[in-house]
């Protein structure tokens, strides 16, 4: 019998939540030793594919085969998503152990745990193998840990890798050693399907692509280097062009502030209309975006607006003041997920109106900011988490659309969204900007700091200011040097 050329064959795959088809048809193939990129557009069914690859959902229609093999050893395929399933308190060795116990953790075994876990590590990372198999979990950093995981999954004799989003909290440094990992795991017959919205690092470490729309395979197996990212973002129906993003042009327009920011070495005047970039891992810029969001008072930052000094004692007077703030973390900071959309979007007003109860024209206010981005919801008292991550970014900026504020802060405002919604938030942003608000954005992302910011603050590792880059100063390479976030 022919050996099959692909370690994974997802086909006709079709999965119903209720009435509402999720998956329509869809293929997945993946082949052996690939790295292989899954792509599409928020809601468009990715996390649903992924699940039901895994075994977490069951399928309504369609078939599944592993090594050619409908009736396949579920082991042969392992999750790795953003938020790791890691016990902190126990060694490495016992959390790279844990799936071989049948009794969970009644059954400890030291030496043979170390040794299977000693040679899992071993084929990702030589130093985690060496000295690291007795220490607790929580000792290690984020993209360490990620290692751990990964070798749980291999140990388990995982020969496929699903790994979701698993550059979102990783620095320049730790995603290029991550790629490298999954490339020596090709050469060994490992497969990884990768699910990213980051095109650069798409590109940077995939094969071949897949991207789904509205539930639907439309790019098969295609290789990478052969898709413009216009034809990705065509391909996923996330285009943004004439329409697509309805920020009207007649939005209420801000009242345009001057806002001055200063720290030892570095004095910025900021007019009505700029966009400051910040750069960095997150000590330096998280201090200053604090100082302006009023979460923490700084010794080190002075902020003036219109010339009056400004020292926020808490986010409320900040946002009383003329301050927005959108996180990225839009989960644990962001979204009031027990709050209907309305209650999301009229939330600032109603901080900055001192008021607790509902108006009878919020629900008004509301929808047009809904129609104005674009965002599709059942109703405005419909909850959030009705909505994919991607839209529910979106609707933190709607916070701002009613009352534009003269700061916005954002936080890695475009994280775990596909690259058309990322387009759709640059436009609102620099709708933002064009209206008077003065823009100050973190991203870890260097090429849209540099396609959207007229200036960068870079902060150095020790979260100190190393430079203030504009102009033709503006690429990856300068930012890489000056953040020490390069390889």
């Amino acid at each position: 019998m022919t050996e099959s050329p692909f370690i994974l064959e997802a086909l006709a795959i079709e999965k119903r939540f209720g009435a509402t088809p999720v998956l329509k048809q869809a293929d997945l193939r993946v082949g052996r030793g690939e790295i292989h990129a899954l792509l599409g557009g928020n809601g468009a069914g990715k996390s649903t594919l992924i699940r039901i690859v895994s075994g977490s959902h069951r399928r309504d229609g369609g078939t599944i085969r592993v090594d050619g093999q409908e009736d396949y050893d579920a082991a042969a395929i392992a999750v790795v998503f953003q938020e790791l399933a890691l016990l902190p308190h126990l060694s490495v060795a016992e959390n790279i152990a844990l799936p071989h116990r049948k009794r969970g953790l009644g059954l400890v075994r030291p030496g043979t745990d170390e040794a299977q876990a000693a040679a899992a590590l071993a084929l990702i990372d030589d130093t985690l193998a060496g000295d690291a198999l007795t220490r607790p979990v929580a000792e290690f950093d984020l993209h360490q840990r990620q290692f751990v995981e990964i070798a749980r999954a291999l140990s388990s004799g995982a020969r496929l890798l699903l790994l979701d989003e698993p550059t979102a909290n990783l620095t320049f440094a730790e995603t290029e050693r991550l790629f490298g990992i999954l490339r020596r795991l090709a050469g060994q017959g490992i497969s990884t399907l990768i699910v990213s919205h980051r095109m650069s690092e798409i590109r940077a470490v995939a094969d071949v692509c897949t991207i789904l729309r509205d539930g639907r395979t439309v790019v098969d197996r295609t290789p990478v280097a052969e898709l413009s990212d216009d034809a990705i973002v065509e391909a996923m129906g996330q285009g943004v062009g004439p329409g697509r993003s309805r920020v009207a042009a007649s939005a209420a327009t801000a009242d345009g502030a001057t806002v001055e920011i200063s720290a030892p070495g570095v004095s910025l005047r900021l007019p009505p209309g700029s966009i400051l970039g910040l750069a960095g891992a997150p000590l330096g810029p998280s201090a200053l975006m604090d100082a302006l969001i009023g979460a923490v008072p700084s010794a080190t930052w002075t902020i003036g607006i219109d010339g009056v000094p400004a020292r926020f004692t808490s986010p409320a007077q900040a946002v009383r003041s003329g301050v927005g703030y959108v996180s990225g973390d839009r989960a644990g900071k962001g979204i009031l997920a027990a709050l209907p959309i309305l209650d999301n979007i009229v939330a600032a007003a109603r901080v900055a109106g001192r008021r607790l109860l509902a108006r009878g024209q919020e629900a008004v206010t509301a929808q047009a900011a809904l129609d104005r981005l674009s965002i599709k919801a059942g109703s405005v008292d419909a909850l959030p988490q009705t909505l994919s991550g991607g839209t529910q970014q979106k609707l933190l900026l709607a916070r701002w659309l009613e009352r534009p504020p003269r700061i916005l802060v954002l936080e890695e405002p475009t994280r775990g969204v596909d690259i058309g919604t990322k387009r759709e938030i640059y436009a609102i942003i620099r709708q933002a900007a064009a209206a008077g608000t003065v823009v100050v954005w973190w991203s870890t992302e260097f090429t849209e700091l540099a396609e959207v910011c007229g200036r960068i603050v870079a902060f150095d590792l020790r979260g100190e200011v190393s430079g203030v880059l504009s102009g033709g100063q503006v690429n990856e390479v300068v930012l890489a040097q000056a953040t020490g976030m390069a390889a």
